[in-house]
């Protein structure tokens, strides 16, 4: 019997293929035209939904996983919920440590979706026993029957990305992508999809975004991994304090740093422009677009391609709370508090 394409067979069925959408009025200002990979239409709602069912399968296929495994991850939440999500449709435990940085809603969303959570300090060391990194090598090796995903080591990651989002991109633009701007985290994003868009065109300029608190912009320049450069930020999934072999430095161009709360008040202002709810690293993105703007690196017929990763839901008790913005500080005369508009009626 043919099968209703208009039918799909579980939600595993619905990964890939996110649209790119024109960005108008935060770009009113800016030469060249600005397109968002909106990967918050994955059914995870973030991009990280491509590396956890590319990398589950291909363990299936190695036979390095089998029924009745329990699969183990680090993450800061987006790949947890992903990888719970492709472990619920294809019958695996799941077991999650994830770093205490990572928003409330994120580890209730872990909770809701069977994984079980082992909460880490996320200031510490990556060496340090308590860090999420060691405590689910911990886990792996406790767990009968375990398979550790380890994306930040795994080039998995950044395949995945090479035979999904760089191809996307490059049909979607018709070839005509000038610029990729995209944050690096465990580099899997940047670095998968950089690679197939350069392999089309070398001239394509490739844009990492990382995080004042992280190493990944000095090493790109000097190759050298400086402990200095690490003290605590409030980003998730931008950054790191160690260098993960999932990215490859030699198809970023550069790096461009940008800081927590113009990143939270950035996120804040795309869905006020673009009525895009997007997370805190799309605000990073955007923001690092701000900041080249300023250098001057875009010109007029200049097509921009800018990653935003993940859904605003996940950041309701962080960037989208006025107390969390204002425990932070991020309030000032230039950037207040947002106009209350809610009105109780007694």
């Amino acid at each position: 019997m043919k099968q209703n394409k208009n039918v799909f067979n579980n939600v595993l069925d619905l990964i890939g293929k996110t649209p790119l959408i024109k960005l108008n009025k935060i770009t009113s200002d800016y030469k060249g035209d600005y397109l968002a990979k909106v990967e918050a239409f994955n059914p995870g709602h973030s991009s990280k939904d491509r590396i956890a069912l590319y990398i589950i399968e291909q363990a299936e296929k190695k036979g390095i996983l089998k029924p009745g495994n329990t699969i183990i991850e680090t993450t800061s939440g987006n790949t947890g919920f992903s990888i719970a999500m492709v472990s619920i449709i294809k019958g695996y435990e799941c077991i999650l440590a994830v770093s205490s940085k990572s928003s409330a809603d994120k580890i209730d969303m872990l909770r809701t979706m069977g994984a079980k959570v082992y909460v880490c300090p996320a200031h510490v060391s990556a060496d340090d026993p308590r860090s999420y990194y060691q405590v689910a090598k911990r886990l792996h090796e406790e767990t009968k029957g375990s398979v550790y995903i380890n994306q930040y080591f795994n080039e998995l990651n950044l395949q995945a990305h090479y035979e999904t989002t760089g191809p996307e991109i490059w049909e979607q633009t018709e070839g005509k992508i000038t610029h990729l701007v995209a944050c690096s985290g465990t580099g899997g994003t940047i670095s998968g999809t950089a690679k197939y868009l350069k392999e089309q065109n070398p001239k394509i300029k490739v844009i990492g975004v990382d995080a004042y608190g992280s190493v990944l912009k000095k090493y790109h320049e000097t190759r050298e991994l400086d402990t200095d450069e690490i003290y605590p930020y409030r980003i998730e999934g931008l950054g790191k304090n160690l260098i993960p072999t999932a990215t490859d430095f030699d198809v970023i161009d550069e790096f461009i740093k940008v800081t927590d709360e113009e990143s939270a008040h950035t996120a804040r202002e795309i869905a006020r422009t673009e009525g895009l709810f997007v997370g805190y690293t799309s605000g990073a993105a955007m923001q690092a677009i701000k900041l080249l703007n300023e250098e001057g690196a875009f010109k007029k017929g200049d097509k921009i391609v800018v990653i935003f990763p993940d859904h605003g839901s996940r950041y309701m008790s962080k960037v989208y709370s006025d107390k969390w913005m204002e425990e932070q500080g991020f309030f000032d005369s230039e950037n207040v508090a947002s106009i209350k508009k809610t009105q109780y009626i007694n």
